[in-house]
This record gives structure tokens, sequence and C-alpha cells, in this order.
């Protein structure tokens, strides 16, 4: 029987209070920096790892990792291009494979960074989720990649009139697996702006949501702040006014064009 998503992932939470008393008594900061221990491991390739989560809290799924760099501090706004691309490449591969596999009813991807995001960790690194019971995009509709257009030229970026939360979310879409590259330099370039220049420059963290839909690879960019409660309360997503969105398209459209 398959449960759509308006029924809850089961949340194990006794194998979260191990994860978190194992973490109180390592002598080990990051144990994402401590390679040499790590366990079942998928897939490797220079620095990145592929692994099974240690701690899998989601029952019936299959909770994995990637380790991105072996730079503590590293993130995607910071890599060179050419890390960013491979980093890209690695994670786009693996989490196709478990697609592939055809065990899990969706698999998901995505990476947290930076405090209002989710994450736990800092060092960088993508999560790939195989639910078995759970179709992930039940709830997704193409509309929450629609919007409002920054460029097409191989790669189609937007920002969403329909987001799926809000305020602003931005798409970077792709229907060919040859033009990777320059999604990851898209992404890439809009962390930045995120992280720099977005609210003033007072956003600290964001998302990154993979999403493959028929031929489309998308990867939805969503800077993090407080929750709106509408949404929380609600279910309510929130979107700027078009002037607004128009006027954050335009700064990104300078920033494209001189890369």
């Amino acid at each position: 029987m398959i449960e759509h998503t308006d029924k809850p992932l089961i949340f194990d939470a006794e194998i979260n209070n191990v994860k978190y008393a194992s973490a109180g008594h390592s002598k080990i900061v990051c144990p994402f920096c401590d390679t040499e221990h790590l366990q079942n491991i998928f897939r490797t390739e220079g620095n990145k790892i592929w692994l099974k989560n240690k701690f899998s809290t989601i029952r019936e799924s299959l909770m994995t990792v990637i380790i991105e760099s072996d730079l503590h501090l590293g993130d995607v706004s910071v890599y060179t291009r050419e890390e960013n691309r491979s980093v890209f490449r690695f994670a786009i591969e693996c989490w196709d494979e478990l697609i592939q596999s055809g065990k899990y009813q969706s698999v998901l991807m995505f990476k947290n960074f930076g405090p209002h995001s989710g994450g736990t960790l800092r060092h960088p690194h993508m999560q790939i989720v195989g639910l078995e019971n759970v179709d992930g995009y039940l709830q997704i509709s193409p509309e929450n990649f629609d919007g409002v257009e920054i460029k097409k030229n191989g790669v189609t970026v937007t920002i969403s009139t329909r987001p799926i939360m809000g305020f602003v979310e931005f798409n970077v879409i792709i229907s060919e697996l040859k033009n990777i590259e320059k999604m990851a330099d898209d992404v890439q370039t809009i962390t930045q702006y995120i992280l720099g220049e977005y609210m003033g420059g007072h956003c600290d963290s964001y998302n990154l949501f993979f999403h493959h839909i028929g031929e489309l690879y998308i990867c939805k960019i969503v800077p993090r702040f407080i929750t709106s409660p509408y949404f929380i309360g609600y279910k309510i997503p929130q979107v700027n006014q078009l002037d607004r969105l128009e006027e954050i398209a335009n700064d990104l459209r300078a920033k494209m064009k001189r890369i």
C-alpha cells in the first residue's frame, strides 16, 4: 500500500537519541572529517564520499549522505568552479543510481546549509533518501517551478511565482545531463547572491532541493529564515510582489552575464 505525503514520515526517536548520545561521547568534533572511521561506503571520487547514514531516523527508508569535500568549511558558494561542478556531477550520478535501482517509491536529494536550514552538521554534505512507501513528489506541481525567467540557454533559471513555501524560490532546470556543469555554475551564483547580497546580506542559510520530473532535472534553491506561520499553521505559501521578483531577477541577470 502506497502512503501519500499527507501522512507523515515516521521519525525514529530512539535512533535519534542514540545519535546525540554518540555525539556527546565522541572525541571527534566532526564525523565527516574523520574519514578513516566511516563505514558502509557506496562510492568515492577524490575527496567525495557517498555512504549510508549511520543514524537512519526515518523509518521505511534508505538514508544516505554525500560528503562533498574534505574542507570542513567548504560550500557550494565558496568552491572553485571546477570543484563545484565535480560535486554536482558526483551527487546527481549517485542520486540517479538510487532512482534506477527501482527499490523506492521516490528518491529525494537535498542540501541544508546554515542555522535556519534544518541541518545539524557544518561539514558540507547532501542527503539522498529513498522512501519505500511515500511519493515525495505527490504534492509538487510544475507550477512550483514556473515564474519570472532569469535566463534560458541550455539551462532555464526562474523565480517561482507559485512557490512551494515562499517567499523567494529560485529554480535551475536542465533537460539533458550534459548541462550539469551549467546547472552547477548557476546554482553557485545564486547561493553566492543569497549569502552575500539578498536581503542586504542578512540571509545565512539556504536549502537545495533536487527534483527529477519526467525528463527534467531541477534544483530549487530556497533562502531560509524563520518559517512563516501561514505555512506552518495552514500550508499557505507567500510570494513577493511581481516587481520585487523582477528586481531580484535583474540583479541575478547582471551577475550571470559576468560569468
